[in-house]
Order: structure tokens, then sequence, then C-alpha cells
């Protein structure tokens, strides 16, 4: 993962390709009446006074804003001296006049307008390689929309990229490690878990002041005013999270890696990775959380729950934070998944060799985990306040795996952390008789109703499935994906300080 607010450009070749209608249009028609008119030298007045109308009629027709009639084509021809299929002809008169066209019907068409552009005059005085820009401008924006309207597709292959990464760095990268350290020693912090004291002194430290409100828009988890230097977080506590601070410190981890308007999935993606990670990483620190996880891997006792309680932080957290320092700092191999009670996977990761569920282009988040797996089998277990484990034989060796269900505005979802078996030694749960074989991708695993169940029922259901929003839906739009823009500003708006705040040179 590299930090980096460097954004590199596409290089496209020069000049956009220019379709040819298959039937004339309007502006096709006008400008070949002023191609031929011009090659005749005759005046715009001159051709007026042929077909006995005013010189503006012809104006308006020459630029494609009257559609003309047969009885006028015909007028038109006779004056040119040419015959009305050489008014009819699809092709432009010329290279330049194809440009022209180009650019008068991306102006009248819907990008223009729902970008706000005012449109430029299109005529002689425009030069070409100005036209030539503005039309490659155009179909790159356009280029840039389809790409969002693919966002399934999209999603899948950034999603697919960045575990692989992720995978390559065992999930540990030292530069966040850096800045998370700095941000810390610049709060005066000494070491274990990170007081909201000092969660509220780091936003002190870059600049911020923190304002707890009600009203905050619902499309949103903060939102920081850069122009008043404020960070505005929900009064009732983050929606779906009890730690106040992990909500302060992804708002501020943001800034502080000066992330801005993400071009295209990936980028959101790699952005909320960061923040998360860089979020954990002030939660937990380095350097105590490997201390803490050094002496109990000594003692043959890690366990995922003290970790959390540690730290005061979730069991998500601390599973995600685990991930990072594992295999760096402990030599473990490890693999992570959240997964929704329907048995869809949101969010997974593995550098020791378990196969998770993919589809045919390697991706993962989206796909249905065993029900043999220990991230479904933790759903029915009644104590959901005990740690679950679970030992899985799988097609690719036997995986040993923590678990934890959590209840959220979203569902249940099961957090788990596994490992391979010859390295559950070192972990608490160890001795756990709870054990599961999964044949999966077999579909006789658990995809595949038994035999008798089939008979009864084969040909005679029809249910309606359920689609997966977060899969299906294109990435939404705005200047941050999935922000209501308006509502932001508006919000800002009531929440801006009266006097406004002097300005630096």
């Amino acid at each position: 993962m590299v930090i980096s607010t460097s954004r590199d450009l596409d290089r496209r070749p020069p000049g956009p390709a220019l379709p040819l209608a298959e039937e004339p249009d309007a502006l096709t028609i006008g400008r070949r009446i002023r191609h031929l008119r011009t090659e005749r030298g005759m005046t715009l007045d001159d051709l007026a006074a042929a077909i006995g109308k005013a010189p503006s009629q012809v104006s308006l027709l020459e630029n494609g804003k009257r559609e003309p009639t047969i009885a006028r084509l015909q007028a038109v021809a006779r004056a040119l001296g040419a015959g009305v299929e050489d008014l009819l002809d699809p092709r432009p008169p010329s290279r330049r006049d194809a440009l022209e066209l180009e650019l008068e019907r991306t102006q009248r068409g819907p990008l223009f307008d729902a970008l706000g552009i005012r449109p430029v005059r299109v005529g002689r005085s425009l030069p070409t390689d100005a036209l030539e820009a503005i039309l490659a401008l155009r179909e790159e924006l356009e280029r840039l929309h389809s790409e969002r309207a693919l966002t399934p597709e999209e999603a899948r292959r950034a999603n697919t990229e960045l575990r692989q990464e992720m995978r390559a760095h065992d999930n540990w990268f030292p530069d966040l490690e850096i800045v998370a350290r700095r941000l810390l020693d610049g709060v005066g912090h000494r070491g274990g878990p990170l007081p909201q004291r000092q969660a509220a002194d780091l936003a002190a430290h870059l600049g911020f002041e923190i304002h707890y409100v009600p009203d905050l828009p619902h499309s949103t988890r903060s939102v920081i005013d850069r122009r008043h230097h404020r960070v505005y977080l929900p009064s009732n506590g983050i929606r779906g999270r009890s730690d106040a601070r992990s909500g302060l410190l992804q708002a501020l981890a943001s800034h502080v890696l000066d992330h801005a308007e993400p071009r295209d999935y990936a980028e959101l993606l790699r952005q909320r990775v960061e923040a998360n990670y860089l979020c954990a990483a002030l939660l937990l620190p380095e350097r105590d959380a490997v201390r803490q996880l050094r002496a109990a891997k000594e003692q043959r006792a890690i366990s995922i729950e003290d970790l959390r309680d540690a730290f005061a932080v979730s069991y998500e957290t601390a599973a995600h934070r685990f991930t990072n320092l594992a295999t760096k700092h402990l030599g473990i191999q490890v693999h992570f998944m959240k997964v929704h009670e329907s048995g869809v996977i949101h969010k997974a990761y593995e550098n020791d060799g378990v196969r998770f569920p993919t589809d045919a282009l390697g991706t993962v988040e989206g796909q249905y985990v065993c029900k043999n797996w220990t991230a479904r089998v933790v759903f029915d277990v009644p104590d959901r306040l005990a740690p679950y484990y679970q030992y899985t034989d799988t097609a690719t060796g036997t995986y040993w795996c923590t678990s934890h269900v959590s209840d959220t505005a979203d569902g249940l979802f099961s957090v788990s952390v596994g490992v391979p078996y010859a390295q559950v030694k070192w972990f608490l749960g160890r001795e756990t008789t709870a054990r599961a074989t999964s044949r999966c991708p077999d579909e006789s695993c658990c995809r595949r109703p038994p035999a008798p169940l089939a008979r009864r029922w084969a040909g005679l259901a029809f249910p309606s499935a359920r689609p997966h929003a977060s899969m299906l839906a294109a990435m939404p739009q705005g200047a941050m994906p999935g922000v209501d823009q308006t509502e932001v500003y508006e919000f800002l708006d009531r929440h801006a300080p009266a006097v406004e705040p002097a300005r630096g040179g």
C-alpha cells in the first residue's frame, strides 16, 4: 500500500473517435449546406435571396436549429446547383466539420448540462487543436462515467487487487506505522491504550476543534470542515459503534493521509483501508500491542479477546490489528473473515493458504462461505458472549478458528480469525473438541440439497432472490461517493461560526 496523493493521468492517443451517423440529422444537413454555399462563393444573404427567405432563417438551417422540409431542401439544392442527395449525405464534408459537429452534439447533450458547463461558440475562430482537446476531455469524462457505472465489476477487481497487495506485505505497512507513532508522540502518549482524552488532544494537535452534533448528515460518519478547522461527530455516538474514538480517529486519519476525492472505486477502497489501518495503529500502538502478543505467544495463550480488552477496542478492530502484526512480529500466518448472517463474505484476508470461495475472477467479497466453517457455525451457538473455537478440515488442510458475533444496524456479523493447524499451539482455545469438515467448493458439501429433499421439491419451488445491494449498485456519484453533498454543505452552513477566521497569507 503506497501512501501518495499524486494522481497519474492516463496517457491517451490524441483526438477522439468520430462516429458517422447512419442517417443525416439537422446538424449534418446544415453543415453540408454551409460547406456547399461557401464552396460556391455565396454569402448567407445570397442564398437567402435565392430561396426567398430571410438570412436569419438560413442561419438557423445551417446551424441545425431548424429541421428542413423536403420543399426547403429542394429549393436550397437548386440554388446551390447540387442534388438533394448531396445535402442528405450523412458524412461530414471534412475532418474539421466532423469535429465541429461532434462538439455541437456534445454541448447539446446531457453531459454538459450535468456538469454545468456553458457552451462555447463553434465557429472558424475556434482552433482545431482546441476542438480536439475539448472532445478528448469529453471522451475521458464519458469513460469515467461508464467505469463508475460498471462498479460491480470494478469493485470486484479492486478488492481482488488490494487483497493481493495486502497479502504480499503480510498486511503490515511500515509507512502507516510510522505515521501513527509520530502522531502518538505528538500528543505525549506514553504507551498502552489510547485514552479518549488523548484522542481529543490529537484533534487539537492537528488544529481541529471537535463538535458533537445531533444533526450530522445521515449519509456520513463524520464531517471535517477545513475552512473552520472543525471535525463534526454525532452526539449520540458513532452509528454502529460503541467506541467514540474510532469515528474521530478515522476522520483525522483521512485528513493526515491527505485523502481527496477518489477517482474510482479502487481509490475509494484504498482510502478506507488506509484510514482503518491508521485508526487501528493509533488505538493499538505497534510497540505495545506487539509486546503483549509476544508475551502471550511465550505463554501459548494468544487471544483476540484479551487483545480487545487490553486496549478497550471492538473485537473487529482487535482482529484486524492482529492480522497486521501476526506475520511480521510473531511469524504466524493467518486469515480473517467478516461474514453476514446470510453467509455472504464482506471482508476477507489470508496469507496462510486457506481457500476462500471465489468467483471466476478470483473475487471473494460477495461469495457465500461454507456452512461448515466457523464463520457460519458460530451463528447457531447459543452463548454469544463466550468465544467460539472450531477446527475445520478443508481441501487445503486443517484450520483452527476463533469467531465472535456482533449485532449491528445492518444485521448480525461474525468476525473470525484463523490459523493453520501447525500454528494453533500458540492460541487459547486450541483444546476445543468442535470439529467440522468442509468439501467446498464441491457442491455436495452444503450447497446441494439432500437427494430425498430434492426429489420432493424439484420443479415445485420458485424462490425470489434478494439481491446483495452492495455488489449490484453502481458507485454513487458526487464529490465523495455515497455522500449527499447538498446535505453536507447545508449542515456546514448551519454550524459555521458567525465570525470567519482570519486567513493566513
